[in-house]
């Protein structure tokens, strides 16, 4: 079965592993920068790498 919600999540999570080189420390890096600009949490508690945001570096 073909969930368009599902293709459109794994449409824009290919965009930005992409975007990234697929590298997750980068894309972790920039999720940390982003949430600090924005001053809302992107990332739940509970998901939190052991790593924290520092200034936008991992």
């Amino acid at each position: 079965m073909d969930d368009p919600i599902v293709q459109e999540v794994r449409k824009a999570r290919e965009k930005i592993a992409k975007k990234f080189n697929y590298d997750l420390h980068a894309i972790f890096s920039d999720v940390c920068v982003r949430q600090k600009e924005l001053g809302v949490r992107l990332i739940s508690p509970g998901r939190i790498p052991k790593q924290k945001c520092i200034s936008g570096k991992s």
